[in-house]
Formats: structure tokens, sequence, C-alpha cells
């Protein structure tokens, strides 16, 4: 499947490319990767990259970067991932330092989420959640997603938060 690019009221959503890599290995290495598997070393960042584009490949889904659309600076990543790795097909996202609070997380991870209950046959998805990572808790509740206890994980420790298909 052709990646898309989304547009909404204020975010451009677009495929990963290279010059996007230096500042996604400085956010995994940092103390805010601590919920994404990190903080991490270059090369598990670039493998981490480079799976958010394989997606598409793969699975017909993946990663997108976040620009606001009026200045065209990438403030982050949305990102629909599934493999090996992930019991169930999960979505991700993080905002780089500076541009929490804002809704951008929100409203770029309801564009895809919406995008892929249109293009993929998936019922449901789940967002795999650290329990002390408020932020990102808060995002899912936004989203209307629900605490799913008996879903399978990836991690023993995070809470899943499922995101239902509205009803046809």
């Amino acid at each position: 499947m052709t990646p898309p690019t989304l547009h909404t009221a204020r975010l451009t959503l677009r495929l990963p490319v290279l010059p996007d890599f230096p500042a996604f290995a400085a956010i995994m290495a940092s103390p805010r990767a601590a919920y994404m598997g990190g903080p991490c070393g270059q090369s598990t960042a670039w493998g981490m990259f480079c799976h958010d584009i394989a997606g598409w490949t793969l699975f017909g889904h993946g990663g997108l970067m976040i620009d606001l659309t009026a200045t065209h600076i990438t403030i982050g990543q949305v990102s629909l991932n599934a493999g090996p790795l992930f019991p169930e097909t999960e979505l991700g996202w993080m905002l780089y330092d500076g541009h929490e609070g804002q809704g951008y997380a929100t409203e770029a991870a309801t564009a895809l989420r919406d995008w892929a209950f249109a293009h993929l046959t998936v019922s449901s998805l789940v967002s795999y959640i650290d329990e002390a990572n408020a932020a990102s808790i808060a995002v899912a509740r936004r989203l209307g997603a629900t605490l799913d206890a008996q879903a399978p994980r990836q991690d023993p420790e995070d809470m899943v938060w499922r995101h239902a298909r509205a009803p046809a």
C-alpha cells in the first residue's frame, strides 16, 4: 500500500525521510524515550526508524512524521505498529520536546486511527502504555480508548488501551 499523506486542521502526517532520522535518534537517546523502549543508541533507533518505514511494505501501514502544516516543522511521529513484537496492531504516538500540551498527539493519532479503520481490516487497535505515562494515558482517553486488562501485551508492565472501530 502506498503510504498516505494525511492532513488535519494544523498537521500534515507524512512518510519519514532520511533527514528526519537525527531528531528521531535524539529523542530515542533521551530520557523521554523511557516509555518507548529507550533510551537507546543510534543503531537501535535506526532499527525502529526503519521499522516504521518498512511497515508500509510489509503490513500496509507504518509510521508517519507529524509536521506543523503552517511552518513545516516536524514535531513528532504517529504510527501503526505490527509484526512479531506486537500481539495486535498498535497505534502509537510521540512528540518532540516542547510540543506537548497543545493537542497535537491527539489530533495526529485521531487522523491515523480513522485512516486505519477506513483502509485496513482491523476490528480494533491497541496502544501499549506504561502505567506511569500519564500524558499518553490522557491521549488514549481523549481518543475514546478503553482499558483492556485481558489483552495480550508486548511488555507485561504495559497497560493496553483499546480503540474500537465505530459501529457501521
